[in-house]
């Protein structure tokens, strides 16, 4: 009953199951978690054997715009990657190599079919994106209809087994095996890092600082009596600010010339350290004085000068003129939806969300000069959306001969050229082109899980005869695929590219966009330095093991 309910009416199948399939992959042991993408392959291939089938037309439309949104959100941090942070971008160079042999080493040796060979492929490197642009590929091979539709199964049977024990391997590897082959204290790196790059200790994990980075004290003024607001901000390197002064009951404006004087009442805000410091030179802390009603702006700005590009914070502070610079703090950085260390020594890049605090004045005027604002809106540039899709499908006809294989990009491959493009346009020309990032992340979300759903389904049927086919050869090889760019990427950056261990490690995780092995990374780590190494590989990764699809699907069938 049930299964001719989901046969005749396929709906319920897909969103059973993305709701089971998500539902399912929320589950975690210990460090593993199987997500929501690889949980709904494995319901849509159980609920397949009902022969509930999903129009080829809504799977394209539902991948189109997933790799899209994926190429929009990724394109201001991967223009950013090319040429500067090679080190790291140089692993992503070494995923893609080893991860091509190992996967034609299995089809020589397990005589792998062209669909078997990409699945492995996206599920060894973990990259779910893959298995469109391998669909895709196969779709494109004029194969009859029964052949075609066995190797597109057996894509997304081969990536569901792999992925599995591959996303095992690579949170095992970065977190547990890496540290011990490296004779390392992974969490006494990592804090050694943290001082370095000017943070001031770890943290446990769930743990957050009680005495906030950035913080205000009200003063009465009587060390300090006698000093200009300029000189005192100066002596501790503008890492305080004096917000508000009362004089005799009156508000003076807080300005670089104003002598302060026995009995003002001030306002003084900044970075902690540096606060604590200052306060006995300035007079005693007190309550009521009547500058307490001080409210500060948190404002998110989108790094686009050029000029700050590759620069430390600490940098850009010292290259600023001191009444740009005067009472902006950047509290948090986030680079492709991860928070990376707001330390001295933190790198920023073009595309980077710098989280500015300060008085509104203060924050408008260092807002003006290093990006624009990111606006609250929920509105989305359905002209922009349209056009970068239309354009991608276009890129997508284009194909070149190369020794003998017809390389086609398809509308994945594309679409996400176009994303990239239109998501550097937007980075650069603000006013245009808007997509908020929930509305990007509900594209992506849906997007693949509907392509992966439906896929799923129409491989029901062939799913237990590949399993039976090819046995623990496929788990094994899903390890081995995985592990071979791990361990070599250790070795390049660890003994060639002299790379810290914490973002090395970071950076093997981002190769793999194994969003699970970062966040059991920075569990075992206690702070968020391996999120710097992490979102400089995944960006480029995230791009170029999608393309690989297509490269895939065509040596291995001229191999086969």
């Amino acid at each position: 009953m049930i299964w001719n309910l989901l046969s005749a009416q396929p709906e319920i199948a897909l969103f059973a199951s993305l709701a089971i399939g998500y539902f399912i992959g929320s589950f975690k042991l210990g460090p593993i978690q199987l997500g929501g993408v690889c949980g709904t392959l494995i319901v849509a291939l159980i609920l397949g054997q009902s022969g509930a089938r999903i129009s080829p037309e809504l799977k394209n439309i539902a991948f189109a715009l997933f790799i899209f949104a994926l190429g929009f959100t990724g394109g201001p941090q991967f223009f950013a990657n090319i040429g500067r942070g090679w080190r790291y971008g140089a692993l992503s160079i070494v995923e893609i190599v080893v991860v091509v042999a190992l996967v034609l080493g299995a089809v020589v040796i397990l005589k792998l079919d062209a669909g078997t060979a990409a699945g492995l492929l996206a599920g060894g490197a973990t990259e779910s994106a893959v298995v469109g642009t391998a669909s895709e590929a196969i779709n494109r091979l004029g194969l009859p209809a029964a052949e075609t539709a066995r190797l597109q199964a057996n894509i997304v049977t081969a990536y569901s087994v792999s992925y599995l024990f591959g996303l095992v391997t690579i949170v095992l590897f970065v977190s547990q095996f890496a540290p011990l082959i490296l004779r390392v204290n992974l969490r006494d790196e990592a804090e050694r890092l943290w001082r370095k790059l000017g943070g001031d200790g770890a943290l446990a994990a769930g743990q957050t600082p009680a005495a906030p980075p950035l913080s205000g004290r009200e003063l009465r003024v009587t060390t300090g009596a006698g000093q200009s607001i300029g000189e005192l901000e100066k002596r501790f390197g503008d890492n305080i600010s004096v917000q508000r002064v009362q004089r005799d009951r009156a508000i003076i404006k807080a300005q670089p010339g104003v002598i302060l004087k026995a009995g003002d009442c001030v306002m003084v805000g900044g970075r902690r350290e540096a606060l604590i410091e200052a306060i006995p030179m300035i007079g005693e802390e007190v309550f009521g004085g009547g500058v307490s009603d001080v409210f500060v702006e948190r404002v998110d700005v989108m790094l686009t000068r050029s000029a700050v590009h590759g620069l430390t914070l600490a940098q850009v502070r010292a290259r600023a003129a001191p009444a740009d610079a005067h009472g902006v703090f950047v509290a948090a950085v986030t680079r492709l939806d991860s928070t990376i260390p707001a330390l001295a020594s933190t790198q920023v890049q073009r595309g980077d969300v710098l989280t500015l605090v300060g008085n509104k004045e203060d924050v408008a005027r260092g807002a003006a000069k290093l990006g624009y604002v990111i606006r609250t809106t929920q509105k989305t540039d359905f002209v922009f959306l349209g056009l970068g899709v239309l354009l991608g499908i276009a890129i997508g006809r284009l194909s070149a001969h190369v020794g003998g294989i017809d390389l086609t990009l398809g509308t994945g491959g594309g679409c996400l050229l176009a994303g990239l493009l239109f998501g550097w346009i937007r980075s650069r020309y603000p006013l245009i082109g808007s997509l908020p990032s929930a509305a990007a992340q509900i594209l992506k979300d849906f997007g693949l899980c509907t392509f992966i759903a439906a896929v799923g389904l129409s491989a029901g049927a062939d799913a237990l005869r590949l399993i039976r086919e090819f046995g623990i050869a496929l788990p094994v090889a899903g390890v081995v695929i995985t592990l071979g760019p791990a361990l070599a990427s250790l070795v390049v950056g660890r003994w060639l590219l002299k790379l810290e261990v914490p973002m090395l490690l970071g950076a093997i995780a981002g190769q793999q966009c194994s969003t699970p092995a970062i966040s059991a990374l920075v569990g075992v780590t206690g702070n968020a330095t391996p999120v710097i190494g992490y979102t400089i590989t995944y960006a480029l990764s995230n791009v170029l093991l999608p393309l690989l699809g297509p490269v895939v699907v065509g040596l291995a069938s001229k191999l086969g």
